[in-house]
This record gives C-alpha cells, sequence and structure tokens, in this order.
C-alpha cells in the first residue's frame, strides 16, 4: 500500500507575475496526482497539497526550484490518501486574508516589521523567565478543541475580524509586556505580529513554525493542550496518544474534539459533536434547536 502524505508551506517574498505561478502550480499539481489547496499573491506562497509520498516529494523538489521559493517553510505530516477531494490554486489580493492588503509590507527576507520569530526551545525558555501571554492567532472554532495554557482566545470567526477585535481596546494591558502570538503553522502570525506591532504593542513574539513544529518538539508534554484544527479532510489531529480532550460536544456536553459542519446548509457554522450525537441529533447553534 502506498505512503501518503500532506505538506503544509509557505514563504513570504515578491511575486512580480502570481499569475503565471499560479498556472505552473496547478499543472505541476495535476501532473503528479495531488490534491490541496495553494494560494498565491504578490507576498508569496502558501499552500498545503497531499498526495502518495513520491509525489509529494517531486512536487517539492521542483517546487524548490525556483529561487525564491527555495528557503520556503515546510512541514510534513501523514496522510490518509482522501485528505483532499480536489485541487484549488488561486490568486489572492492577500495571502492570509486579513483584510489589510495595503498594511503588510515584504521584502525577499520576509515580512518587514513582524514579530521576533521564536523556536519551540527559545519560547520554553522565554516562559520560564518571563511573564508571557498567549495570543492566539486561529479563529474560534480551532482555539476551542485545543489551544496553550492560558491562552488569550480573541472573538473571532475568520481573520477578517482580527484587525477590528485588535483596535476595540480589549487587549490594550497587553501593549506593554511579552504577547507570544502562536497559529497551526506559522503563516497567520507573520501577518498578525506585524498588525500588532502597528497597533502599539511593543513586545511581539511569533512561535516559529506555529502549533505543528511545537507539537514536533514536545507533543503532549509540553504547554499545549488538546487537539490541533487542520484544513483538510483529517479535521482534527493529536501529537500523541498523551493528548487530553479540553472541548466538549455542543449537543450532550460530553468530552468530545470531533469537528462537523452544522447539519443546516444555510448556516456555515462548524460544531464541536460526539460520534453518539452525530448520529442521533441534528443541532444548529443559529437557530438554537436540536432536532431528533
Amino acid at each position: 500500500m502506498a505512503e501518503h502524505k500532506v505538506l503544509l508551506f509557505y514563504i513570504f517574498t515578491p511575486l512580480s507575475d502570481p499569475e503565471a505561478v499560479r498556472l505552473w502550480q496547478r499543472d505541476l499539481c495535476e501532473s503528479l496526482g495531488l490534491g490541496g489547496r495553494i494560494i498565491l499573491s504578490k507576498d508569496g506562497i502558501n499552500g498545503t497539497v497531499g498526495g502518495e509520498l513520491g509525489a509529494v516529494k517531486r512536487y517539492l523538489r521542483k517546487t524548490r526550484e525556483y529561487a525564491p521559493f527555495k528557503p520556503m517553510d515546510v512541514k510534513w505530516s501523514e496522510g490518509s490518501g482522501d485528505d483532499f477531494p480536489r485541487l484549488s490554486v488561486k490568486v489572492r489580493e492577500e495571502l492570509v486574508s486579513f483584510g489589510a492588503p495595503g498594511e503588510l509590507k515584504v521584502d525577499a527576507n520576509g515580512v518587514i516589521g513582524g514579530g521576533t520569530h521564536l523556536s519551540p526551545q527559545e519560547l520554553h525558555s522565554l516562559v520560564a523567565e518571563r511573564d508571557v501571554t498567549f495570543f492566539d492567532g486561529r479563529n474560534a472554532v480551532e482555539a476551542e478543541i485545543g489551544r496553550f495554557k492560558g491562552a488569550v482566545v480573541p472573538d473571532v470567526e475568520t481573520t477578517r475580524d482580527f484587525v477590528s477585535e485588535l483596535e476595540s481596546g480589549k487587549y490594550d494591558h497587553l501593549k506593554d509586556s511579552p504577547v507570544v502570538t502562536y497559529c497551526t503553522g506559522g503563516i497567520r502570525c507573520e501577518v498578525l505580529s506585524a498588525l500588532m506591532i502597528n497597533r502599539g504593542f511593543s513586545e511581539v513574539y511569533q512561535l516559529d513554525g506555529g502549533i505543528v513544529r511545537y507539537g514536533e518538539a514536545f507533543g503532549d508534554a509540553g504547554l499545549w493542550e488538546g487537539s490541533l484544527y487542520v484544513f483538510d479532510g483529517r479535521e482534527a489531529v493529536q501529537f500523541s496518544d498523551q493528548a487530553i480532550t479540553i472541548s466538549t460536544c455542543s449537543v450532550c456536553g460530553e468530552a468530545s474534539s470531533r469537528l462537523q459542519n452544522c447539519d443546516d446548509l444555510s448556516c456555515r457554522t462548524q460544531l464541536v459533536i460526539c460520534e453518539t450525537c452525530t448520529v442521533a441529533d441534528r443541532f444548529c447553534p443559529t437557530h438554537a434547536s436540536v432536532d431528533h
């Protein structure tokens, strides 16, 4: 049986012709039989692709032959072979949709004016020495099933909510203290940390490689609790068999980290629902009812 892998990657680097890069990336993935989602903009590339191990390796080798992409951040994880139902390769105004396209500045070395990068080991050293606030750079449902201990979880449904959230005044008390931003693979914090610095946060760090790289280093023996939300058919992954469940089923309240889209097709909400309630009930928080 063929071994399958999922590749998570990004790099901020100026692209003069992102549409040309889109066509090349689409053709490359199609020729290798890979599925996934790739976003391109004038500021770089962000993607997740999956397929047979040999094909994914060839994809990475060919992509890195393009000089601006050679140093891109890459993370590997186990795949199932059906993690991505299709391939999507698009050009967008922003690499990550924060709704602030004119604010981000990028050069050949990456984001200009972003937070200080910390490796997982450097993060532990900082936490041992200072009173640090973890700041979650993801949306609410991602943070519900897993987060760093004691983290601040902003009230956001999408990344586009962060600018108004930061400007609301809720977090002004953190502006003169060390704040560590974190997200799945690190890319959202590249932007978020810069947005925070631009709004007066004086000491901002970002977890290099995100939660994925932290999990590779410390698993469930460190500061992370719960499951990691991922943007493919797996929905959520754990770093070890020692992972704890910190979220509860939206229907019955039992411990669960299983995610499901709301049964109401007009509602885009994702829910934590245990396997028992998935079979027995239909639940929509927007309509605040359970249909048996």
